[in-house]
């Protein structure tokens, strides 16, 4: 198809400036687009100036991150907050009252009492903290009173109604706190600003500054972007964005070090800690096995104390998702009766309570500095229906290279055993999320992958739990292992309906999705429409770009992260250029049946499928270019009518596509390492693809050889270990890398500095060298046995830096970009 081949021409050094365009009320879908794009600034007059013109490439494109982490609280359960709050809770004792009268049955409390008294690593997840009020410094204090406000804009409505549920006395009559570590960790930086006399107004500023990025939103701890990063050539594309998350993620842990030690939470037998971790914890999904689901939302649903100017609206919001959630869980089980995969009314009903919402993923945005000037400017004549338009064309054409992020970049490793493989529990939100043709398939591919055959012949669970161990330990099934099994336990995405289109280029047309979804019980009309490639509005947000929100665990920031905003850069451009060389809505048509065929491939890469099946005469021409390179493609024996297509060979023809249709685009960013790196992870996987080596670091960890010749359990517990010890060293000592770089590097710019920046830096480092105090600091930082003197002074030093971060972040901006994406629509 010709429209995918590449301009060849040389580049110019310069483009020169294009006609303006003139503008015509009625046009075809082709024109529309290219009127769009003409209106956005890219030259389609001069062949040779079209790509330097493109949005998101090189100069042009700017990006943030949004990380979610894992929070655990450590100690003995007369001393952590979740055990407590379970034992003193009128749910807890109502539930032993009912049992002891006959009501109910004392194996609910049997169970329940057995989670708190089996817990030999003394680790709580997503447990809050306490500590005494006192030991807060008077700007802390001041910090928390301003986030227990009703309404932050307006004081005169005095306390949340919720305020006194953060306080209790403890026997000795000290006023204790009691609050989430996601809260906790702000608190921290407005402690370690606060309790320091000395300090220049430089690095206040900054910390204050740095509060709003600390989200106490959902379950898990969220921190956004302290700057914005621009991507080029020259400070590594990608690579910049995964420095500042690094760098974000090392002042993580140093706050709560610092936390631990100032608050006093060390000496009341408790350790917080957070890290990176794709899944809800294991203990955490039985527990909620053992509890209603308003006593789950109750234990785990974050107050929203940070973040919003009325916090009890948001937390009211998140309880809204969780409730939502939950019911559309069930309502997939109709879904998968209705698609033949359930065939009579023998199933294992899922929790009312659904736990995907604590699950844990890292958000790349990225956003074109000239489409947000053209918005910004109304003389451009570009509005937000063509912003709508290109936008939603833009997501579609991303799709279909997802499949090469899926255990690339990022994984979630992941056991089931037997006993897990019920259709109603395995399949997650994908009922949802494909038609019951693709659900059917997968189904069908899933059971042939995994070992629950018996002669030959798969079957599924029975439902009692004896009957299935027993059958599972006498014939040797094992189930499965997902390399990343959180795209498949969480609703990532949401299929259009035959009347609402998510993708359409239509404006308003996710409202109207909205409400059909509401109709189904799928949805809520007040929940934000979930994409795997989200874009990011110009109204909405101040920047126009995209979300990418596929991306369970980085094991690496530079060599994961770094790499993986530069394949979403790359095929987000590409698929701008692909639009001026003709790709338009119509050869990616918006029924849900094509938006199932292209993203079933995404779900089967997770799973670990090898195989996918599409139909020979698909409307989807875009989906059928990329087929039509994609080698061992044959007829369906089983499907007649369907072309067997290998997840593998469709991988390559996409890296070979990106090498074909995007290399003056590649040559332009400087992304030829990139795309090397990419081809090993494709052809060796086990060695370079992230879940392969976060595999073999959770096998080591475990002292295994196999995922599947380890129990499920075990396996799924030793990963989250993994991560809580292992990898968070590791990352820590990844992120104290790159500072120390960037220390180097801004000592060496002391002369050009200005001079409040030059004096914050004289004064934090004493008259040590950056080198010298980091080479000494370094070991009690990475081994968390640092005192708060030093914890202060190494802060100190990062505000430092991050100042001047954000000085030159503000220096090279001069029209609306990526500044600081915040996801909130939970």
């Amino acid at each position: 198809m010709t429209f995918f081949r590449p301009y060849e021409v040389p580049m110019p050094e310069l483009p020169s400036p294009c006609p303006t365009p003139s503008v015509s009320a009625h046009m075809q879908e082709p024109d529309r687009v290219r009127q769009a794009l003409r209106l956005a600034g890219v030259c389609l007059e001069r062949p040779e100036a079209v790509l330097t013109s493109l949005p998101f490439t090189a100069g042009d494109v700017t990006a943030g991150s949004e990380s979610e982490l894992q929070a655990v609280v450590a100690g003995d359960r007369q001393q952590v907050d979740l055990p407590l709050i379970i034992e003193q809770s009128n749910y807890f004792a109502n539930m032993m009252k009912r049992a002891a009268s006959g009501e109910t049955s004392p194996k609910a409390v049997a169970d329940l009492e057995r989670f708190l008294a089996d817990n030999s690593s003394n680790v709580w997840e997503n447990s809050w903290v306490r500590f005494p009020l006192k030991r807060l410094s008077a700007y802390a204090r001041q910090v928390l009173e301003q986030d227990l406000q009703a309404d932050k804009n307006n004081p005169a409505a005095g306390q949340r109604a919720d305020a006194a549920r953060f306080f209790f006395h403890a026997a000795d009559g000290t006023v204790m706190l009691r609050l989430p570590i996601s809260y906790l960790i702000k608190l921290a930086l407005a402690d370690l600003i606060g309790s320091q006399q000395i300090l220049p107004d430089l690095i206040r500023q900054t910390g204050i500054r740095l509060l709003g990025h600390y989200l106490n939103d959902n379950t898990s701890p969220e921190t956004f972007s302290f700057n914005v990063v621009s991507l080029t050539p020259r400070n590594g594309m990608g690579a910049a964005i995964a420095r500042e998350t690094a760098i974000r993620f090392l002042v993580t842990q140093l706050l709560i070090h610092y936390a631990n030690q100032a608050f006093g939470i060390g000496e009341y037998g408790q350790q917080a800690m957070a890290y990176f971790a794709p899944h809800p914890p294991v203990r955490q999904k039985e527990l909620n096995e053992h509890v209603s689901d308003s006593f789950y939302r109750e234990l785990f649903m974050s107050p929203c104390l940070s973040g919003w100017d009325r916090g009890e609206d948001k937390f009211r919001y998140m309880q809204l998702c969780h409730q939502v959630l939950s019911r559309s869980q069930l309502n997939a089980v109709a879904k998968l009766r209705d698609a033949g995969i359930i065939l009579n009314n023998l199933v294992v009903l899922p929790n009312l309570s659904n736990v995907s919402l604590a699950n844990n993923g890292t958000h790349i945005s990225i956003g074109s500095r000239r489409l947000s000037a053209a918005l910004a400017d109304s003389g451009s004549g570009f509005k937000a229906a063509h912003e709508k338009l290109l936008g939603d064309l833009t997501i579609k054409i991303c799709e279909h290279f997802l499949p090469l992020f899926v255990g690339s970049y990022s994984a979630a490793p992941f056991r089931l055993a037997f006993h897990d493989f019920h259709p109603e529990k395995a399949l997650g939100f994908l009922p949802h999320e494909l038609d019951y043709t693709h659900l059917r398939m997968l189904w069908r591919r899933w059971r042939k992958k995994a070992d629950i055959s018996i002669f030959g012949q798969s079957i599924t669970p029975f439902g009692p739990d004896a009957l299935d161990s027993f059958i599972s330990r006498a014939f040797g099934l094992k189930g499965d292992f997902v390399p990343d099994y959180r795209l498949v336990d969480y609703l990532v995405c949401l299929l259009s309906t035959d009347r609402s289109p998510a993708l359409n280029g239509q404006p308003g047309n996710t409202d109207l999705l909205r409400s059909d979804l509401a109709d189904m019980g799928v949805f809520d009309e007040q929940m934000s429409v979930y994409l795997l490639y989200k874009q990011r509005e110009f109204a909405k947000m101040g920047f126009s770009g995209f979300e990418g929100r596929h991306y369970s665990l980085f094991q690496s920031f530079q060599g994961d992260m770094g790499r993986a905003a530069d394949l979403q850069t790359l095929i987000t451009a590409l698929a701008y250029k692909y639009m001026t060389q003709g790709v338009d809505h119509r050869l990616i048509p918006d029924a849900p049946s094509l938006e199932s065929e292209r993203r079933q491939i995404f779900f089967g890469a997770a799973i670990g499928l090898p195989t996918f099946f599409v139909h020979k005469d698909t409307a989807n021409r875009f989906l059928g270019s990329m087929i039509a390179r994609t080698r061992g493609v044959r007829p369906s024996k089983r499907y007649p009518g369907y072309l067997r297509v290998q997840i593998h060979e469709y991988r390559l023809a996409l890296l070979q596509t990106l090498r074909e249709d995007a290399a003056d685009l590649i040559e332009l960013m400087g992304l030829q390492d990139t795309v090397a790196d990419l081809e090993q992870r494709l052809k060796a996987p086990e060695q370079y693809a992230a879940s392969g080596r976060l595999t073999s670091g959770i096998l080591a960890h475990l002292g295994s050889r196999s995922a599947l010749k380890t129990e499920a359990r075990d396996f799924n517990s030793g990963a989250e270990e993994y991560y809580r010890t292992t990898l968070r060293r590791q990352q820590m000592a990844e992120a104290f890398d790159l500072l120390q770089e960037d220390c180097r590097s801004l000592e060496q710019q002391a002369g050009e500095l200005d001079e409040p920046l030059r004096k914050a830096l004289l004064l934090t480092l004493q008259g040590q060298g950056a080198d010298q105090f980091l080479a000494v600091v370094r070991p009690e930082i990475l081994q968390e046995q640092a005192e708060i003197p030093t914890l202060q002074r190494l802060m100190n030093l990062l505000l430092v830096k991050l100042h001047h971060d954000h000085q030159q972040a503000t220096t090279q901006r001069s029209v609306p970009d990526a500044a600081a994406p915040v996801y909130r629509a939970g």
